[in-house]
């Protein structure tokens, strides 16, 4: 299967002299998965939720400060495999799609997984979600949720009351959506939606409750197809006999990850935030990884992923760097994290912590068989 069965023509676009204010409007209005920007009717990048959320630039600046155009451009006739890679490893849910050199469309995270849904049913969330997942609790000021999602590059965030016990969710979306209306009260004259006390207001009088889960042992497909359901992007993960407690998370990026495995020989890398590396490169990365899984010759690395997030810090130039390296394997996952000037130091942090944690699972967990049933099955799309 490849991208010309699925891509869109259809999509929103903006000029980059558009305002950034109209463009939340927009986002709020039709939550779009990101709006294409284009300069004298030519792409120039995509816009989306998160980048105006984790930006301060006020809304009369123009769009094209925050336009990227480092979104990989995708072929009509590319493999939905390669795609979902590029998706992920460039951290977005959207993608140009070209033909012959011109913008024909886009390509979007759900498109993907809606055409491989029924390949899914072999795959159980235990095998693919995210068991480290930052939370909140209901008297955290938006201010810090804010950050919590900067500094954790993340797009949700499950809130637990005084108990610990999962209470609600709170999303990029949902702040976007409570700014627009913040400065359409603004504009009308009611100063009590000002920034200062709009960054003090609780979580909880933002989060959305109920929050909808997903037991472990469920399958992938069942998981997709509830956040089709309910327009969700991701669920929390608890387990199968008490659905207060928060176990992790599942989200539309961790089954497109699933979606690049592949059964080489060679271990199977993916990076987010590949465009961070400088002074390393992806081969150096796969034979740091497989050297530390070698001092564990029970365990078999089935995919590692490292995911890169920039912060504003910067000593002499270069960016402090936060690196998290996770390890799918057939003793569950395991990872390890640091921080670092550069992406290599923060790779390097964070490989002298996967070592420490991989060699304690030593004598701890017995094999298990590793069902390549979903491999199979999605090397026929």
């Amino acid at each position: 299967m490849n991208i010309a069965d699925i891509a869109t023509e259809e999509f929103i676009q903006v000029d980059t002299d558009e305002r950034l204010g109209k463009v939340r409007s927009i986002f709020e209005r039709e939550n779009p998965k990101g709006i294409v920007v284009t300069e004298g009717g030519a792409y120039a990048g995509i816009l989306t939720e998160r980048q105006l959320i984790q930006s301060h630039i006020a809304d009369d600046a123009k769009v094209n400060v925050l336009a990227r155009n480092n979104v990989p451009r995708v072929e009509r006739e590319a493999n939905i495999r390669d795609v979902a890679r590029m998706l992920v490893e460039g951290g977005t849910k959207v993608a140009p799609v070209f033909e012959d050199g011109d913008l024909w469309g886009i390509v979007t995270e759900d498109e993907i997984l809606d055409a491989v849904l029924d390949n899914l049913d072999v795959l159980t969330v235990e095998q693919i979600y995210t068991d480290s997942v930052v939370t909140l609790e209901e008297d955290d000021r938006l201010g810090k949720v804010i950050n919590y999602l900067r500094e954790n590059d993340i797009s949700r965030l499950p809130v637990v009351n005084e108990n610990g016990r999962l209470s609600g969710m709170v999303t990029t979306h949902d702040i976007a959506e409570f700014a627009v209306r913040t400065m359409e009260r603004q504009h009308k004259g009611d100063r009590s939606g000002d920034t200062d006390r709009m960054l003090d207001l609780p979580v909880y009088d933002l989060m959305n409750s109920p929050v909808e889960t997903v037991g472990r042992e469920e399958t992938v497909s069942a998981a997709v197809e509830r956040m089709f359901d309910h327009n969700y992007a991701g669920l929390v993960v608890t387990p199968d006999d008490d659905e207060t407690t928060v176990a992790g998370i599942l989200t539309k990026t961790d089954v497109l990850r699933a979606l690049t495995y592949t059964e080489e020989e060679n271990m199977d890398v993916q990076i987010t935030n590949i465009d961070l590396l400088e002074t390393i490169s992806r081969e150096d990365i796969q034979e740091a990884i497989t050297d530390v899984a070698d001092k564990y010759q029970a365990m078999q690395v089935h995919h590692a992923h490292v995911r890169l997030t920039e912060h504003k810090e910067r000593l002499r130039g270069t960016p402090l760097v936060y690196c998290q390296i996770r390890l799918r394997t057939n003793h569950g996952q395991v990872a390890g994290s640091g921080e670092g000037y550069g992406a290599e130091t923060a790779f390097h942090v964070a490989l002298d912590k996967l070592e420490r944690n991989v060699l304690e699972l030593k004598g701890i967990r017995a094999d298990e068989q590793y069902e390549g049933q979903l491999l199979r099955k999605l090397n026929e799309l």
